[in-house]
């Protein structure tokens, strides 16, 4: 892959590149850090044609826990540079996902969110690295969309997402349907566990008490780091489960790149502090070349394009029993324009792919 760094495994990167992740965004938003810091690098990064950018999202679990995917989006950038398209796949969907030698993993068929941990596993089988998770689900990826590779990708955790947003100062969108918080009470606590679920790690949406809620609202909210995590983590009692949460995802990145080109532009002063606020959150991929680099590279992006999409997929059943998640023939459709550069005439042809919303 085009984008390895360090001997081929993911290097730390500074924030920008961070947002791009768990919600995928600050990749997105090149033009204002460009314009904010131009003499930070001092390499040059050409790049020609359409690109294309894996984003993941993951629940740290810690070392001795294999991460899974969670989120995981894909960012599709034409060669005239004129916007972007974000699309994501499913996380329960139903994949081969090929057999990977370093980890010892073998060729299967499930969830594409096992990637990430059949990949991760080390020598041992006791501890796990999320950028060799990255390998195996950067390969799943290619051979469920036919695109042939990344040109660079990025993985950061749920807390490196709110330390970010935080950082930040929260993030401003609106909401386009209630949404309530499985985890979390009003005042951001967690809610309590079932008795039965008491030490119970498998234990079906095992939380009981208040929940915190997002009512719906065509005016712009201010969502604190928490809030943002909270929200883009939700799918139970919404009318499309996973659907409606990758479409919020999107939605926060779409928020996300319109404020940091904004409050960047204006006071580039922050940009330092925003950098330094997630630590180890992030690992970045990028052909050697880190994401200031690539802010400089895409300086001429037009982010005012921002596109999101919704693959039209449904629940996959085999004998009565419900697998994970299945694409239907016209999201392949739509794989096959994205790789040949083709996106806007096919959405043109496709207006229901387009999410409408804000």
């Amino acid at each position: 892959m085009r984008g390895s760094v360090r001997s081929g495994r993911p290097g730390r990167a500074p924030l920008w590149a961070r947002i791009a992740i768990a919600v995928g965004s600050l990749l997105l938003i090149p033009s204002a850090v460009a314009a904010a810091v131009p003499a930070v690098t001092s390499r040059v990064l050409t790049l020609s044609g359409p690109l294309n950018l894996l984003l993941v999202g993951i629940d740290p679990r810690g070392a001795h826990t294999k991460p899974l995917a969670d989120t995981i989006i894909v960012a599709h950038i034409p060669a005239d540079r004129q916007g972007v398209y974000l699309f994501s796949l499913p996380r329960d969907l139903v994949v081969r996902i090929p057999a990977f030698p370093k980890s010892g993993s073998t060729a299967q068929r499930t969830k594409i969110n096992a990637a990430m941990a059949l990949g991760s596993r080390l020598p041992g089988g006791l501890r796990f690295d999320p950028a060799r998770g990255y390998e195996l689900l950067e390969r799943t990826v290619r051979q469920v969309t036919g695109i042939p590779r990344f040109d660079a990708g990025a993985v950061l955790d749920f807390p490196g997402f709110k330390k970010l947003v935080t950082a930040m100062g929260g993030v401003t969108m609106t909401i386009d349907q209630t949404v309530v918080s499985e985890h979390h009470r009003p005042d951001g606590r967690p809610r309590d566990r079932l008795p039965r679920c008491q030490g119970d790690t498998k234990c079906l949406r095992p939380y009981t008490g208040p929940q915190k809620t997002y009512p719906q609202s065509d005016v712009p909210v201010r969502l604190s780091g928490w809030e943002a995590l909270d929200f883009a983590r939700q799918r139970y009692g919404l009318p499309r489960v996973d659907y409606d949460r990758q479409r919020h995802q999107r939605q926060m990145i779409r928020a996300l790149a319109r404020q940091v080109t904004r409050d960047v532009s204006t006071d580039p002063g922050r940009l330092p502090r925003v950098f330094g606020a997630l630590g180890e959150s992030l690992t970045f991929t990028g052909g050697g070349y880190g994401p200031l680099d690539w802010a400089v590279a895409l300086k001429n992006l037009n982010l005012a394009k921002l596109t999101s999409i919704t693959l039209p997929g449904g629940p996959l059943f085999e004998n009565g029993r419900y697998l994970g998640e299945k694409l239907t023939p016209e999201a392949r459709s739509f794989f096959a324009a994205v790789r040949a550069d083709r996106a806007s005439p096919f959405l043109l042809d496709h207006p229901a792919f387009v999410d409408r919303t804000p």
